[in-house]
């Protein structure tokens, strides 16, 4: 690692140290006044950011991505106002620092209050996908954090439009320019840098595959909010409205089959099986779903006349599961299915194979979805609703900076009041400790 790239390195978190001292105390109608001209200048600035977003399609990088990856780094006319859009409703949104958390007053007289302050620094790690330039930028401003962002070299060009317009928006409203920095280069070294630097930078967040989060996460001496996956489940009990399970299963699995939320894993509850999974098999092989099914749910299939449900079924349709399936984030059209005799063997099978991300359970029967609810381990359980709602938006957040299967300060999708921490501020009149 070069000592000019250690250096510029430093000198970014150092003045993003400043600004976040500044930020901790600039008043909500400051920040919402750069917001509303970081929205105007995304408004005004299409041309420009589609001219950027092209020379990173055009890349060598980006014709090595994925399908979905270079979906996601895509912007279009649609995309940039949606964008703009999402930055006005964050200004609608409460902001937290300040809050009161708790008070008491103790006998002695001492006056103790609990209120929610910023981070201070965070580091936003992430690969292509531009938006995320904009939406981390927005939600740190927001709760009081300085920012630095370091974007994937697929993105360069269209991440550092999206900075220079941040820039200009901080410096109209008279906010520090260094409350938000993007790393301007792509040197993998200047990461490392980054990384290191705990004495200046309070917290990182990887946005990415699990390649990146594992390297973030494995080499940073800053705390890391991260998920490694979204290994996700749906539990279709014995007392599920059958159609309700069908259309949930589809569409927490089909809708958008490359999201962290979508499902990866359907359990069925055996005394439905027969007559629930055919239909929906169908119903998922009609979306190009592929289907790793266990011996119990293939000896179903094998039974009925799927075909009938289906023309479309062929010979890669359905496949009998391996053991590595059962844990795996597919990210893709590909679904593993089993069928469990008990609510408690499905609670057991998600809490040992699942990615504490997402589960999901379908029933008519409260006191079963009461006892999923309370027992699954996940960040986020639903009862007769689709995993696809893990989202910041989705959640009332306006945006989000990313999921957090983590225990610690941050669980699920993390908004405002996740980028807060707290401190106490206690009044005396006099007091001493004897």
């Amino acid at each position: 690692m070069s000592a000019e790239l250690t250096s510029l390195v430093t000198s970014l978190a150092q003045r993003a140290r400043a600004a976040s001292l500044a930020l901790a105390t600039v008043p909500t109608a400051a920040k919402n006044a750069a917001l509303a001209r970081l929205a105007d200048l995304i408004d005004a600035s299409h041309a420009a950011l589609l001219a950027a977003n092209a020379r990173d399609l055009a890349s060598p990088e980006a014709a090595a991505l994925s399908a979905s990856s270079r979906d996601r780094l895509t912007l279009t006319t649609a995309r940039l106002n949606h964008l703009a859009v999402s930055v006005r409703e964050v200004i609608t949104l409460p902001d937290p620092v300040g809050d009161l958390l708790e008070e008491t007053t103790r006998p002695n007289g001492l006056h103790i209050r609990k209120v929610r302050v910023p981070i201070g620094v965070v580091g936003i790690i992430y690969e292509a996908r531009p938006n995320v330039t904009v939406d981390c930028a927005i939600l740190c401003l927001k709760s009081g954090n300085a920012s630095i962002l370091r974007g994937g070299k697929e993105c360069f060009h269209t991440n550092t439009a999206l900075a220079a317009l941040i820039t200009a928006a901080l410096t109209a409203a008279g906010l520090p320019a260094d409350a938000v920095q993007l790393i301007p280069t792509t040197d993998r070294a200047a990461l490392n840098a980054l990384l290191k630097l705990d004495s200046l930078i309070h917290c990182i967040i990887p946005r990415g595959g699990e390649s990146l989060i594992r390297f973030v996460a494995e080499n940073s001496t800053i705390p890391v909010i991260k998920h490694f996956q979204g290994v996700c489940f749906v539990y279709v009990d014995a007392a599920a409205d059958l159609a309700m399970a069908e259309a949930i299963t589809v569409n927490a699995k089909a809708s958008r089959p490359s999201a962290c939320n979508a499902a990866e894993q359907l359990l069925i509850h055996v005394s439905v099986a027969e007559k629930f999974f055919p239909a929906v098999a169908g119903a998922l092989i009609a979306n190009n779903v592929q289907l790793r099914c266990d011996s119990a749910s293939l000896a179903i299939l094998a039974a009925s006349d799927l075909s009938a449900l289906n023309s479309q079924v062929s010979a890669s349709s359905i496949a009998p599961a391996t053991p590595a399936d059962y844990t795996t984030e597919f990210l893709d059209t590909i679904i593993a299915v089993r069928v469990v005799d008990s609510l408690e063997a499905a609670i057991a099978t998600i809490n040992r194979d699942s990615s504490n991300h997402s589960d999901a359970i379908v029933t008519a029967d409260e006191s079963a979805a009461r006892r999923f609810l309370a027992a699954v381990d996940s960040a986020t359980v639903y009862w007769n609703a689709s995993t696809r709602f893990t989202d910041g938006f989705e959640f009332g957040y306006g945006a989000e900076i990313g999921i957090s299967t983590d225990r610690l300060h941050a669980r699920g999708p993390m908004g405002l009041r996740e980028l807060c921490t707290y401190k106490f501020l206690i009044e005396g009149t006099g007091q001493t400790r004897s």
